[in-house]
């Protein structure tokens, strides 16, 4: 199999870091001719096991605040003699880092090349820092052959945010750096960057791959009817990335008629990076195991939980050097199985639940708004905008009708009958012929 050759190299003058000890790892795999995808698991640990000891080596001398907490679980020195142990090391809180873009740097701040945050919406951001040697450098190090096939004669389209999170431009500089592709920056809907623009632009250079949310992805489709552009024939994708937000199966099928490709799932975060992506099977994510080591513990007391018991994601970076996070409380819910994949891929696969906050409480249990998406889009009078409104107990669904003749009433009567035969709950169903479209993240859940 031939490798990657990065199109782009970059070099950090006078540096030197913990992580320069893992180059070799990663060239002798170029040497072999293989990926870390398809590694037997026992050399891949292997690899983790190190790279997770560089790094609690690495915070333990520079930061104070991982090593008062690493003392205080009784660690006398920063390492651990099998990835089995990592649960001894502290667990990471989003609310201990939250406003506070000092308190995990492990780095002198002249070393800084990049701040990334998260937008804030659930509190005070987070402040994500990285090396030029992070973003240039480690980042690029692991390959995935079989989840990225991109190449130079590709052309990516980039519709995500540009400002604050990372998403933008750690997606530009993985195409172009990596694979040599050439790369549209068409952001998401900004003052430069109206959807009719981006449209033909697309259009225009022949886009073969599109990088964007789900419910961007629906409303380039659903805009470009309005300005005679049409998916699939005027824009011939090949295949959509989709991040930023989950979605069901059914949401993901519908993008896949309405665009004529095919659409995969990536998970990661402005404060991890990537996490998982799909492969072709589509059946959950491969973890990047060159990337980070994920673990699943119970959210109510951070145990860890063994393979296919769902629970909290838990990441650990393992290619910082300019704030690693160990051990880092996503806050999204899934679950692990060890990987038996018909791609040959041999990382873990994770089947993502959503987030804790957005679980709906229903007859005393927590339903994932993405199985409840999963089921009502079934219904192909519905359109792809609807909401979930939970006030004292009850569920009111609101949804746009979707080329249909039925009336309000017979739509709202179906999605009624639908829901109670599919999932089993009662719910209010309230008709909207248009609801609100939004630039930013899709906020489809509201608990009054």
């Amino acid at each position: 199999m031939k490798t990657q050759s990065h199109k782009m190299t970059v070099s950090v003058d006078e540096h030197t870091s913990h992580l320069e000890q893992l180059k070799s790892f990663f060239s002798q795999l170029d040497d072999e001719g293989v990926t870390i995808e398809k590694l037997p698991r026992e050399r891949r640990e292997q690899y983790q096991l190190k790279a997770i000891n560089l790094t609690l080596q690495h915070v333990w001398h520079h930061n104070e605040y991982y090593r008062a907490k690493m003392e205080e679980a009784g660690f006398k020195q920063p390492e651990i003699d099998s990835l089995e142990q990592l649960p001894s090391v502290p667990l990471l809180k989003k609310d201990v880092i939250r406003g506070d873009k000092m308190k995990l740097l492990c780095v002198e701040p002249k070393e800084i090349g990049q701040v990334h945050l998260t937008s804030g919406t659930s509190g005070k951001p987070i402040y994500t820092s990285y090396t030029l040697a992070d973003q240039y450098v480690y980042d690029l190090l692991p390959k995935y052959l079989e989840l990225f096939q991109e190449s130079d004669s590709d052309i990516a389209a980039i519709a995500l945010p540009y400002e604050f999170a990372l998403p933008g431009l750690g997606f530009q500089r993985l195409f172009q750096f990596a694979f040599g592709t050439a790369t549209l920056s068409l952001g998401k809907g900004g003052y430069m960057a109206p959807v009719d623009k981006s449209l033909e632009l697309m259009k225009e250079f022949q886009a073969t791959v599109l990088v964007t949310t789900p419910s961007y992805a629906a409303l380039l489709a659903e805009e470009s009817e309005r300005f005679g552009i049409r998916p699939g024939v005027d824009i011939r994708l090949r295949r959509i990335v989709l991040t930023g937000e989950g979605c069901s199966y059914t949401f993901r099928e519908r993008l896949e008629k309405w665009w004529g490709c095919e659409v995969t799932f990536f998970y990661g975060s402005t404060e991890c990076g990537v996490v998982a992506v799909e492969c072709k099977e589509h059946k959950g994510y491969h973890i990047m195991e060159g990337h980070v080591k994920t673990e699943i513990v119970d959210p109510a007391t951070g145990a860890p939980l063994g393979y296919g018991k769902t629970g909290e994601i838990v990441v650990t970076t393992l290619l910082r050097e300019g704030m690693p996070m160990v051990r880092y409380r996503s806050g999204d819910i899934g679950y692990l199985h060890k990987s038996k994949c018909a791609c040959g891929i041999t990382m873990d696969v994770l089947h993502l639940r959503g987030r804790m906050e957005t679980m709906l409480p229903l007859n005393g249990v927590d339903y994932p708004p993405f199985l409840l998406e999963n089921f009502l889009l079934e219904i192909p009078e519905v359109s792809m905008w609807y909401h979930f409104i939970l006030e004292k107990g009850r569920l009111t669904i609101e949804v746009e009708p979707f080329r249909t003749a039925l009336a309000d009433e017979q739509l709202a009567k179906k999605v009624r009958a639908y829901m109670q035969e599919r999932v089993g709950i009662e719910c209010d169903v309230i008709i909207k012929s248009r609801l609100p479209r939004t630039f930013g993240k899709a906020v489809r859940v509201f608990v009054r």
